[in-house]
Order: C-alpha cells, then structure tokens, then sequence
C-alpha cells in the first residue's frame, strides 16, 4: 500500500538530496540554506500534486481517511453543554456541530428567548448568523411550526363554540390596529363554519404602553365584547383581578418566538405571522403540510 507520498517524484528528489547531503558531510551553512528550499519545495509539490489531505490514503484506489481532526472533527474537539452555558453565560438546551465544518452550533434561552449561536472549535468567536444551504436559494422559506399542546388555553378568549373540533389559536393586542382586522375576518369564518373556533391570547407588546392594563381588564371580564371595545378605541374600566395569565402569555410568547401581533396558529402547527383574510385562511386551513 502507497503512502500519501507514495508515488510523489519530491520524495525521490529527497533521497537524493540525503544521499548528497552525507557524501558533502554538511559543509557550510550554504548547503543548510539550500537543503531548507527544497525541503519546503517538496512541501508545496505534495499540496499541489496530491488531491487528498495528508491523513488520506488509498486502499485498493479508494480513499480512506483515519480518526482525528481530518476526518471528523469532534474526535478532537468537544464542547458540553455545561461549558457553552459558562461561555455564553445563558441557558443552553444543546450542542450539536454546525452544518459549516469548524463551528459549533448552539440552541439555548437567554431572558425568555431563545437563541441559537455558532461557536469556533477555538472556542474565540461567537457567530450569529443563520446557513442557507445553496440548493434552498430560490426557494420559499419553510413555515415555522408550534406545537398547539405547548399553548394553555384556559385563559383564552373563544369565538365560536368550544366544541368545535377546529380550534385556531391568535395572540392579539388590544391596541394593535391588525388585530382588529383579523378579529371581523374571524367573526366571518365563524359565521360560516360552526366547526371551527378561534382561541385568543390575549399578547400585549411593548410598542403599546396602555395595552397591558386593557388586557387585564379584558381577561378579568373574559369578555369578547370587552375585546371589541378596545379594537373600536373606546375607553375600558381598570382590571377587576390581577390577571397573572397576562405575564404568563409574554413569557411564553418570548420563548415561541412570537415578536408581534397577530400571530396565528394552525391545528397542525402552521403558522401565519400577521394579518390574513378570511378566504386565504380557509384555503390554508384546508391545505394539509
């Protein structure tokens, strides 16, 4: 079996230049120089002359490739969960190699987000950056999915019957005019299809300061009309109860990955950031993924 400078015509220049070098007897710094360019000359011709890295060989002409860091990188690099979590000073839920060879990839959740990051084997730089394999260019992003049983709904304002074997989840804002749209293209749904039903979450955001008090008031009345009124911009009273359910929804909206409002969610986990008609909504409640 070759070796990977099995056949290369640098390694006969090198016995060579052994053999010469012996009948010289290292004469002179001269010769030191000249024996230095050439060994680094042998070096490029293997680079250039070989296509294989130099932990490849051949076997019966296929190429094999040994353990360690040319064949697969985490045979001499690690990196555990509990040390990505000191590093980056945030939950982390796992580590896995990235899809680019000489990076981490790490999933966790920092302030009720999550995140996910590319660390070096070096363990040096940290990569926010998202890898788009080329063949995908072009081409329509994937739906993100959520799964419905992650999402409480006893909090839930119900359009529709509760009995409804199609429920449609929606994180609104009070104040957010895109709701109020959504919320009459959802009340014409329900009017015609008595087999669906919208589950609201109510999802206050930061953008609209007096919204957090109006959901308050809304989820203590558990009231659709209390909703409406808020859409039309009239005045609602002061909460009745604290509505801990509030800062609940935040928080799981955050961990989601809901950033605005409405955002809704299909029984098979689709899911539709902002505002859609009614028709649309119904073609792709009805188109299966």
């Amino acid at each position: 079996m070759q070796g990977f400078f099995g056949n290369n015509p640098c390694n006969h220049r090198l016995n060579i230049l052994k053999i010469w070098t012996i009948k010289n007897n290292m004469r002179g710094t001269s010769v030191k120089k000249i024996i230095s360019i050439l060994i680094l000359a042998c070096g490029a011709c293997a680079v250039f002359l070989n296509p294989y890295p130099v932990r490849a060989f051949q076997v019966n002409g296929q190429v094999q490739q040994g353990a360690g860091c040319g064949a697969e990188c985490i045979s001499c690099h690690t990196l555990t969960t509990e040390e990505a979590k000191n590093i980056l000073k945030a939950d982390v839920m796992s580590v896995k190699m990235s899809p680019v060879k000489g990076l981490w990839e790490i999933n966790g959740v920092q302030e009720g987000k999550n995140f996910t990051v590319y660390l070096d084997f070096a363990k040096k730089y940290i990569l926010l950056a998202r890898f788009i394999p080329v063949g995908d260019i072009g081409k329509p992003a994937p739906a993100k999915k959520i799964d419905p049983s992650q999402i409480p709904l006893g909090d839930a304002l119900v359009m529709g019957s509760p009995n409804a074997p199609i429920k449609i989840i929606i994180f609104d804002d009070p104040d957010c005019p895109y709701c109020r749209e959504l919320h009459g293209e959802a009340k014409k749904i329900i009017e015609k299809r008595k087999d669906i039903a919208f589950y609201i979450k109510l999802y206050p955001l930061p953008s609209h300061p007096k919204a957090y008090e109006k959901s308050k008031t809304i989820l203590c009345k558990k009231s659709i009309k209390m909703l409406e009124n808020a859409f039309e911009g009239k005045e609602l009273p002061k909460p009745e109860c604290e509505a801990k359910e509030i800062d609940e929804n935040i928080k799981l909206a955050k961990t989601l990955g809901i950033s605005g409002t409405p955002f809704i969610i299909l029984p098979d986990g689709r899911t539709i950031p902002g505002y859609i008609d009614a028709d649309t909504l119904l073609k792709m409640l009805e188109t299966k993924q």
